[in-house]
């Protein structure tokens, strides 16, 4: 692993703060920027990750995908509407190559429903492959591995 320079950790710390802007203030478009055209993007419960099973409660395996997604969210799909917001912590980076970062954080969703208490949506932890592109840090590949095996009602936003 090569030495891993300030600017760097700041700019990964910054990507993850960026898509926990995006998906909280729901900038769709944003979200789909955050990640490179051929991309991964998965939701998995944690027993199938560590049993290795491949089934996902979301899997996309493009960017055209994610923007499929988007359009749906913000078009297509009905449901009670509600706020969530992330709290992520500081990512660890287990690898480093010449613009490229294995990293891996843990995560907190909240959700508030409209005049009802905040709840805790979900909680896991994502595994990251970053890459360095001509317009700054995004996402190759973001495996959500959330700890609980019940999502309340549906998934509807990205986690």
């Amino acid at each position: 692993m090569s030495a891993l320079s300030f600017e760097e950790y700041l700019g990964i710390q910054q990507l993850y703060a960026d898509y926990a802007r995006a998906v909280d203030s729901a900038d769709w478009d944003r979200w789909v920027d955050l990640f490179v055209e051929d991309c991964i993007y998965r939701i998995q419960p944690r027993e199938n990750h560590e049993r290795g099973f491949p089934l996902a409660t979301l899997s996309f395996d493009s960017k055209g995908m994610l923007r499929d997604r988007a359009y749906g969210i913000s078009e297509t799909l009905f449901h009670d509407p509600y706020y969530q917001r992330h709290v992520v912590g500081a990512p660890l980076i287990h690898k480093t190559a010449e613009g490229h970062y294995a990293c891996e954080a843990n995560y907190a969703v909240f959700r508030t429903k409209l005049s009802q208490l905040t709840t805790v949506f979900n909680v896991g932890r994502t595994l990251d492959e970053i890459v360095a592109t001509p317009e700054g840090l995004r996402f190759k590949s973001r495996l959500v591995i959330y700890d609980s095996e019940m999502i309340p009602n549906s998934l509807i936003y990205p986690i």
